[in-house]
This record gives structure tokens, sequence and C-alpha cells, in this order.
């Protein structure tokens, strides 16, 4: 993983609550209520091939299931592409899972490698359409030959599909979802009453490292697109996630009028070396670019802010798009 706050994220899937909620919330099948989820034990993620090279940037858990252990292979991706081949991906990484739980003698009790879940969890705005399962890849050919074709499914939650699907089933209002619709958000007040709905649920002892890397995620990975940059380095000296969702409570109001302020400050100073038509363009640009770029506000809102008309900052929305 590449993704500048891949650390603070993994960090969330590394709280046991987090992948309860997640296999409770998410994967929709019978199995999961033959769960031990009081098992739920973290285990190590580091796998060595015969060349040496270490894959250390996933997720892996294992849960007791009846009298054996199931392995719960959690890859997170950001990648603002699409991998087509990660199927393969993931043939690969429960392969090299496999030989890790040989080599550790970590095997059934009658001697057969344990059953895994593999997730892969995609935060991305494109939908994903790559093949689900390793076979989709492989060229189907007619008789015997066909039996050899490798058959290795994985779980995909695309986290911007589930949110914009809209129904949100009551097992599935939990710490995981608020991620979810944290990430792909519809306005900062949407992001104030998740947070609240955090500190309620969150507010345990036994879940005071959790909420420390919900703070850590939100000021990484969320606050940079939501605060102005005069605003910034107040919000890190936060370190309680009910101060966060305080001071977002008391500020977010007042962000979209700065966001205009700051975008009209740089297009003034552009439109003094462009020429006063041109630098009038110039501000409103910059202020939808800075809308677009660092809020969640809606077309319509941004339009009336930024003096573009609904067209024109879907264009740029849509240049803007990685």
């Amino acid at each position: 993983m590449n993704h500048p706050h891949d650390h603070s994220y993994k960090l969330l899937f590394s709280e046991p609550r987090v992948v309860r909620d997640l296999l409770t919330g998410f994967v929709k099948e019978d199995w999961i209520e033959r769960l031990d989820l009081d098992s739920l034990e973290k285990v190590s993620s580091t796998f060595v091939t015969d060349d040496l090279r270490d894959r250390e940037d996933d997720v892996i858990w294992r849960v007791r299931f009846g009298d054996e252990w199931l392995y719960v292979y959690l890859l997170i991706e950001f990648q603002s592409t699409i991998d087509p081949f990660m199927a393969l991906r993931i043939m690969t990484y429960v392969g090299l899972l496999y030989q890790d739980l040989v080599k550790q003698k970590k095997l059934t009790q009658d001697n057969r490698l344990p059953p895994v879940l593999p997730i892969v969890l995609y935060n991305s705005e494109k939908r994903w359409n790559a093949a689900l399962n390793v076979s989709e890849l492989v060229q189907s050919v007619p008789g015997h030959l066909e039996h050899y074709r490798p058959d290795l499914p994985y779980l995909l939650l695309d986290e911007g599909e589930i949110v914009a699907n809209g129904e949100w089933p009551e097992e599935t209002r939990n710490v995981v979802s608020a991620i979810f619709r944290l990430e792909h958000h519809h306005s900062q007040q949407d992001a104030v009453d998740l947070i609240g709905l955090l500190v309620q649920w969150l507010q345990a002892p036994e879940q005071t490292q959790l909420r420390r890397h919900f703070v850590l995620w939100i000021k990484r990975v969320l606050l940079p697109s939501w605060v102005p940059d005069n605003d910034e380095n107040e919000w890190q000296a936060l370190n309680d996630l009910n101060e966060v969702h305080n001071m977002m409570a008391e500020r977010a109001k007042r962000w979209p009028e700065q966001w205009k302020q700051q975008g009209l400050e740089e297009g003034r100073q552009e439109g003094r070396e462009e020429g006063r038509k041109e630098g009038e363009q110039s501000h409103a640009q910059l202020v939808a670019r800075n809308m677009i770029e660092r809020t969640s506000m809606d077309d319509q809102l941004i339009s009336e802010l930024s003096g573009l008309n609904l067209e024109q900052v879907r264009r740029l929305r849509d240049a803007l798009k990685p």
C-alpha cells in the first residue's frame, strides 16, 4: 500500500472492535454466527517468499470457528486505478499465508490447512469492475484441462458502492459503516454527526486505543480536506475524539465561507497578473477548485458560493478527477 494515509487506516483495522463489526455487518453469510468473535486474534502479516521479499502491508486475523481457526486476510486497497489482476494477487497472498502456516505447523486437528476468508477493502471513487475470482482470469478450454483451472474467489467491499446504495440495515450501523461513510460523506454536518456517533459508541475504557486511532486517522486523512489552511495547526494538538467532535461542530459552519475567501484571495493575486477580466474568472475557478478538492460540498452549493454556473462546476470537478 502506498497511499499517504495507509498506516492510520491500517491501525483502525488492527483493532478487534473494528474487525468484529466488519464481519458481523458486511459479511452476509450464515456461518458468521458460528464464529467465536471473542477469540479474535491479530497474527503476523509478514510472509517471506523464496526470494526473500516481504509482504507486510495487509492485516490478518484469526478467529475460532468451532474447534478450529478461520483466518481473515484483509487487503486494504487505496490505488486510484483498479487492478484487473487483483484475484491473482489474492491467490498469491493466500498461498504465502498457507506456506507460513505450514512452516509454523498451525494446521487443523486432522492436519489440513485452515479456511481463509480473503477480503479486499476498496475505497477509491471509481466502482470496482475487476474479476472476483482467479478462475475468471484464466482462459476457458474444453475437455479435462478445464478441471485444472484455479478457483479462488475473494470478498470485495467497495466502500463507495456500499455508501451510495443508501440501504443501511441495523447490523451495519456500526464502527465500520462510520468509517465508510466518513470517507464518502456528503457534507461537513454528516461528518460531525458520524464522529458524534463514534464518541457515543467508543466510551468504554477498553476502547481508548481505538479512539486514539480514530483521532489520528481523522487528523491525517480527513481534516486536511475539510479545514482551511490557517486552521490546521490548532487541530494537530487535539488527541481526544470528543474534542475533535466538539471543535468540528463549532467550526464546520464557517468553513465554506473561509474556503470562499481563501479562493478569492488567490484569485485576486492571479487576476492582477493576468488582467481584470481573466482575473475575475480565476477568482471563481479557484474558489470552486478549493471547495471541490478540500470539501465535500455538492455542485449546487459550490456554484452558489463561487459564482460559476453549475455546468462549469461539473466540468471542473471532472477535470480534477485523478
